[in-house]
């Protein structure tokens, strides 16, 4: 597995394919933009999250270059931690293994490259898979905000997860 930038016309169609229906894409990215998701919505989000928070898109990649995964990062400078975000990878590779790997290599990024001492992310407690993939990354709790998100007629927990440079 590789990382590289996110590149829109190489990568979007294969994110887009990985959400086939609302709740999996509110999991995912908490409607900050709407579903179905659009190349326009998609591009104004990445945009607005890159000059708010320098949140750089980042594409995982297959040996043979297809796109596998993706996740934004940005750098508090002040903190000097880190933050992951949108971490998604192809639906057909969860439990794979994938999801850990591209972590791990987001991981190492921040760490080694950015000079992150942690890196935070947050999920809701209701995704349970993805919570348990950074569980067994080492990511811990720091902070649960209840009833955080709604989602139809469900109320969601937004749970702060982070892990320290080791």
């Amino acid at each position: 597995m590789r990382l590289r930038p996110y590149i829109a016309s190489k990568d979007f169609e294969y994110i887009t394919g990985w959400i086939d229906n609302e709740r999996s894409h509110a999991l995912w990215c908490a409607n900050n933009f709407p579903y179905p998701v659009t190349q326009e919505s998609f591009d104004d989000f990445l945009g607005k999250t890159m000059e708010q928070w320098a949140a750089c898109p980042f594409a995982a990649t297959d040996d043979s270059g297809r796109t596998i995964g993706f996740f934004r990062y940005s750098l508090n400078t002040e903190s000097n931690e880190g933050f992951l975000a949108s971490v998604i990878v192809d639906h057909r590779l969860r439990g794979k293994g994938c999801g850990r790997e591209m972590l791990q290599l987001a991981l190492r990024y921040a760490f080694e490259i950015t000079g992150a001492e942690r890196v935070q992310l947050n999920v809701f407690n209701e995704n349970t898979e993805a919570k348990r993939c950074y569980e067994r990354i080492g990511f811990v709790e720091r902070d649960v905000q209840k009833d955080a998100f709604v989602y139809k007629d469900e109320k969601w927990s937004r749970c702060n997860m982070v892990i320290a440079r080791r």
